[in-house]
């Protein structure tokens, strides 16, 4: 009895501590975030609630050409079209400038004796085996170099002829590119073989009857050749020129490869590389004969003259 009724007591005191604590809970305002989490009336039961739904952002304005300082101004705000050729003489220029500086490397490397004398360096390296010396760089800028000795007469034809009058406004830009042609055509077809020629033409059907009747004549009058054709038949016919000038060049360093094998397989020194042995020898005999000197000589004579 006496633990009944302490157990009763225990439970009257609980109840009498937590319905005061219960009370207060209730009259205290909510917390923010049981705000957020909470609706703030009550959805009816098979009632969807509604979420505020987001303001979409106003569309970007267009900039106005030419307004502000960080708007990108269009052609007509740069250029001003109008009837009087003077105001825009200067605008044309500078296009055609900056469109010739574009074409520089590919009329550098195709219309030109830049197409041979780098591969016949390239060829010599290789045939001497000393991997990557001399670099590519000291390759390329000799070639640059015996590139501008041998068209010196075209250049100064072509600036006199071509770039000069138009500068002072004698020529147009047709005129002054097709004047500025013509010593490049020459040296081309000075350089360029007839069967290459045949070929390219023969592609162009528009050519097709001129070509009859220049095979019947037996040769191909530069004049009427045009210059997509003549083109890749130079660079084709200077491809050739210089493989069989880099054949020739390795055959003298292959015959000292050969030499060195058989010393070293009658040696049974089966296991040593002959490249090894054979380099010092053919750097020596290159230098004893002035190698490079003979082949750059060879190579601007090969071109003969070219004004």
């Amino acid at each position: 009895m006496l633990r009944r009724g302490a157990g009763l007591a225990a439970c009257a005191f609980l109840i009498l501590c937590l319905v005061p604590a219960g009370r207060a809970r209730a009259a205290a305002p909510p917390e923010p975030s049981e705000l957020l989490s909470e609706p703030t009336s009550p959805a009816e039961p098979g009632e969807e609630l509604e979420l505020p739904r987001p303001e979409r952002p106003a569309a970007p304005t267009p900039p106005t050409p030419g307004a502000g300082t960080g708007s990108v101004p269009v052609l007509k705000d740069i250029v001003e079209f109008t009837d009087d050729p003077k105001k825009i003489h200067g605008t044309i220029k500078v296009l055609l400038v900056l469109t010739v500086l574009t074409l520089v490397p590919s009329i550098l490397i195709l219309m030109t004796s830049f197409t041979r004398i780098v591969i016949v360096l390239s060829f010599v390296r290789r045939a001497l085996a000393t991997q990557s010396l001399p670099p590519d760089q000291i390759i390329v800028g000799l070639s640059l170099f015996l590139t501008f000795a041998v068209m010196a007469p075209v250049f100064t034809r072509a600036n006199r002829d071509a770039l000069q009058p138009f500068l002072e406004n004698k020529l147009t830009p047709a005129e002054a590119l097709k004047e500025g042609a013509k010593p490049f055509r020459e040296f081309m077809l000075r350089h360029v073989r007839y069967d290459d020629v045949e070929f390219f033409v023969s592609l162009d059907d528009a050519m097709s009857g001129k070509l009859e009747v220049w095979r019947a004549r037996g040769e191909i009058p530069g004049r009427e050749v045009p210059m997509h054709s003549l083109v890749p038949a130079f660079v084709i016919s200077e491809l050739k020129t210089a493989f069989w000038m880099g054949f020739l060049l390795y055959l003298p360093f292959l015959i000292i490869d050969l030499v060195v094998a058989s010393v070293l397989m009658s040696m049974g020194m089966m296991f040593l590389p002959p490249i090894i042995v054979s380099l010092p020898f053919k750097v020596l005999l290159f230098v004893l004969v002035d190698g490079w000197g003979l082949i750059v000589m060879q190579l601007v004579r090969s071109f003969g003259g070219s004004g």
